[in-house]
């Protein structure tokens, strides 16, 4: 975990091109969200890319809103990041992992602007369990894709 990062990562069992396509598709946000919060997809692309933007059905501590979001990082298969009007940004990086399958690492980066404000709100820590069921989450989701 970086200065005003909150990072965690895990090893799929599915290729990389597997697990992007389904970060990268909006509609799916809600099988492999681990913190409860979003809904589903509004509008957007069917495929995110670099500049993309798409609006999420949110709902928190019982309250539902609606978040429009940005890509401002992509590689294919490799990462891709988004940020909404707040400054801070989720990120998903993709690699090859050593014993094989992908190791995939979530980050909740908030070094942008008002790092104080996040860790006064107590967003590190609940960011940081809502990443771990969503890596979770995204695991069973890519490797149960491939025995369908």
């Amino acid at each position: 975990m970086g200065t005003h990062r909150v990072s965690r990562s895990i090893v799929i069992d599915a290729p990389a091109e597997r697990i992007f396509d389904i970060i990268a598709t909006p509609s799916r946000h809600s099988e492999f969200d681990g913190s409860g919060t979003v809904q589903h997809a509004v509008s957007g692309p069917d495929r995110l890319e670099q500049g993309s933007e798409f609006g999420m059905d949110m709902r928190m501590f019982g309250v539902p809103y609606r978040m429009t979001n940005r890509v401002v990082e992509f590689e294919p298969n490799r990462l891709i990041a988004w940020r909404h009007i707040g400054p801070h940004r989720w990120r998903y990086e993709l690699e090859e992992s050593a014993g094989g399958g992908t190791r995939v690492t979530e980050t909740f980066d908030y070094s942008f602007r008002f790092p104080a404000y996040y860790v006064l709100a107590g967003m590190p820590a609940r960011n940081a369990a809502g990443i771990e069921q969503s890596l979770l989450r995204l695991k069973d989701v890519a490797e149960k894709a491939a025995t369908d």
